[in-house]
């Protein structure tokens, strides 16, 4: 009897064999990169916004030592995730008890709602500045990312998150059309006046704009609704190391883009929303540069984050309170409460744009919140990492003393930031 064909075609085709490895290995890509792109979001965006404005290059320095933390900080939830099959607040409804597992989801949801005002606002300042009224840019925005939910899976949501995402590069492109000074550059990589305390303020808003909480459940949520194994935790690694670089070159395009710009005649403009920055770079590098290309850029920075926040939300609480959750399954009764979450981030966040709240005295809150997190879920992340995972899957060495340094530098920096953002200093 002949062998079947399709193992004969496997031996006669040793290369496409190795072909399909690699494509299935590169399937496990998505994860880091959606996370990561989500991580420059409106609010990120602004933030760089004013540090090139305010400081120039001596803001470069800053972002580039956040590169390394923040793989840590993702690297970490990568193997709980994929190892225990367990979401984040799952982890610590088992390890810690539902108290603490409660206090983190609610927080993370508060600051889920907080982040999707931010990105919402940024929808409403891009359509703004098209001469597109808040009223049809933000339920157009609505109605799509709750659709975004409803298709069955949840490759296909990471894959329209990436496409999304992907016109973030159009900064790249602002930057390059900014025609930064390579020496005036160098020079501000060297410098870094720690001592000045505003420029510590922004390097600890920095800090808050890139380390989020809600990234951590958000990833080791999509690994296991991905269905990772742990054959692919090195793949999954490359995933997330390259969503760090990536997202930190975003900002430090924004940062050098305005540095070589508005920096070097105007520091002291006032950049606050998409509107004035877009307003302010338009004498510079034209409509194109100004408005189409950072327009193109802050809306899809704002939408994947949208994505992701209100995912990672929807998914903190339901682990918390055992509700079934995942993207692979179309709403019914047994899913109905986590869709139901996921939806109702985005109506509340959609209204409360709409409604004009005073969006300045919230955004202040909202990084406050964060900050007081950092302590809690960074915390959480570590003793979990040590305690949560076989042996043979946790940090040892050189490896686990510098990555508990690495994670006390956004604790730090996020507590020094809560007595400043409450006028207590």
């Amino acid at each position: 009897m002949s062998e079947p064909a399709e193992n004969a075609w496997e031996r006669s085709s040793p290369e496409s064999v190795s072909s399909r490895r690699r494509w299935a290995l590169l399937a496990v890509w998505g994860p880091g990169l959606v996370v990561m792109l989500a991580d420059t979001d409106a609010g990120s965006l602004i933030t760089a916004a004013q540090s090139g404005a305010q400081w120039g290059y001596r803001m470069v320095l800053p972002q580039l030592i956040l590169m390394p933390i923040l793989y840590v900080v993702q690297e970490m939830t990568v193997r709980l995730g994929i190892v225990t099959r367990r979401g984040h607040g799952a982890l610590i409804r088992e390890r810690f008890g539902r108290g603490w597992a409660w206090l983190s989801a609610l927080t993370l949801f508060a600051s889920a709602i907080g982040a999707l005002l931010t990105e919402f606002a940024g929808v409403a300042g891009v359509g703004e500045l098209f001469g597109v009224s808040r009223w049809i840019s933000i339920p157009i925005a609505t109605v799509m990312l709750l659709g975004l939910a409803l298709t069955g899976s949840y490759r296909r949501v990471e894959r329209i998150g990436l496409a999304i995402g992907a016109a973030e590069l159009a900064f790249l492109v602002a930057m390059v059309m900014a025609r930064p000074q390579l020496d005036q550059l160098l020079k501000g990589l060297t410098s870094m006046p720690l001592g000045n305390s505003s420029y510590l303020v922004l390097v600890a808003a920095n800090v808050g704009a890139v380390i989020m909480p809600w990234m951590i459940f958000y990833q080791q949520g999509a690994v296991v609704d991905k269905h990772l194994a742990s054959a692919t935790i090195r793949q999954a690694r490359y995933d997330t190391a390259t969503g760090a670089v990536l997202t930190q070159l975003i900002m430090i395009a924004v940062v050098v883009t305005v540095a070589a710009t508005i920096g070097s005649s105007q520091g002291s403009a006032s950049l606050e929303t998409v509107g004035q920055i877009a307003s302010a770079l338009t004498p510079y590098l034209g409509r194109s540069g100004g408005t189409i290309l950072f327009g193109l850029g802050m809306l899809g920075a704002a939408l994947v984050a949208a994505i992701v926040a209100s995912l990672a939300g929807a998914w903190g609480l339901a682990e918390v309170f055992g509700w079934r959750h995942t993207l692979n399954q179309r709403p019914n009764r047994e899913t109905a409460k986590f869709y139901i979450t996921y939806a109702l981030a985005h109506l509340i966040g959609a209204a409360l744009v709409l409604g004009s709240v005073d969006l300045v005295n919230l955004a202040v809150d909202v990084e406050v919140m964060n900050a007081l997190l950092l302590p809690i879920v960074l915390g959480l992340l570590l003793v979990l990492e040590a305690r949560a995972l076989p042996q043979q899957w946790r940090m040892s060495g050189a490896r686990k003393y510098i990555t508990r340094t690495l994670c006390l530098l956004p604790i730090a920096f996020g507590l020094y930031m809560v007595p400043r953002a409450l006028g207590w200093a």
